[in-house]
């Protein structure tokens, strides 16, 4: 049987490893944070109240705010990062042995036929989306894996979202949105189960094209590659670094959460219960006693 495998990335809520590795590193800025924090709310509201699995790195600095966000809730153990990258997967079917890396990969990140049909709350696979292309093929991936495992398709169609952040634009009569190219699969779900966020153009190409992560892409020739498992120590992977944990610990302040919570209680899902119950914990948090 295969051993799980994930790239190495710091635990920057508790972040007791770093040593002196950000010595000489100076505090960056965080010019996006108002529009993070922004994107933070619509992803928490638009979630359905599920598991948050947060795919590939594009959005790790909205899993890095969120992470100071939640700290000190019952919800800091409902987001996840799903380290994967689908790039080269197109260039034929995976093999057996990479079918096999996968799905222990996924399993150990909480994601498997099993755990989905299982679970109260909805599985939400959350990304930074211009085609969908990843999506579709996580989807065709998962598709095969329940097939195979022979549970019940129709209790995880009910409980499997996807949440697409986009990029900002004008809209018109004849604009087509991810899941519409990708009518062949999405329709197959409940009409709830694919969401979108939209991001100003500014930080979304930043997060999608500019921006140094702090973990080297998980495409299929390194999913089961244990040199993946190291920290880089290089100049640019410290300046991520410190970027990373200027986003938690921006997360835990007064002034953002205050701002997250605002933004929250201005989204429709504000009427469910489970959200109200979030913005009471965010509320009553030790660490911003709003």
């Amino acid at each position: 049987m295969s051993e799980a495998n994930r790239p190495f990335r710091w635990d920057l809520v508790r972040p007791d490893q770093l040593g002196t590795l950000l010595d000489g590193v100076p505090t960056p800025d965080l010019p996006f944070l108002d529009q993070l924090t922004q994107c933070v709310a619509k992803v928490l509201a638009r979630s359905g109240g599920g598991e948050i699995h947060f795919v590939g790195r594009s959005l790790d600095s909205v899993f890095d705010l969120l992470s100071g966000a939640l700290d000190g809730t019952s919800w800091l153990g409902r987001i996840h990062q799903l380290p994967l990258s689908t790039a080269f997967a197109h260039w034929g079917r995976l093999g057996d042995h990479e079918v096999r890396q996968l799905r222990t990969n996924l399993d150990d990140a909480g994601i498997s036929p099993a755990a989905m049909a299982g679970r109260t709350q909805p599985t939400v696979l959350a990304d930074l989306v211009s085609s969908g292309s990843t999506f579709a093929l996580l989807y065709r991936w998962l598709r095969e894996w329940i097939d195979d495992e022979r549970v019940a398709w129709n209790v995880i169609r009910r409980k499997l979202r996807f949440l697409g952040v986009t990029c900002e634009y004008k809209t018109s009569p004849n604009t087509r949105r991810w899941q519409q190219v990708h009518a062949d699969w999405t329709v197959e779900l409940p009409a709830s189960a694919i969401q979108n966020v939209s991001l100003e153009p500014g930080p979304w190409s930043y997060l999608a094209d500019r921006q140094h992560k702090l973990s080297p892409t998980f495409s299929r020739w390194y999913w089961a590659d244990e040199n993946v498992r190291a920290p880089r120590r290089d100049e640019r992977t410290r300046k991520a670094l410190a970027e990373a944990i200027a986003l938690v610990e921006a997360g835990r302040r007064r002034d953002t959460r205050e701002s997250l919570v605002r933004h929250l209680t201005a989204e429709p899902a504000i009427r469910e219960r489970w959200l109200r119950s979030l913005v009471t914990e965010l509320r009553s948090t030790p660490h911003c006693p709003l």
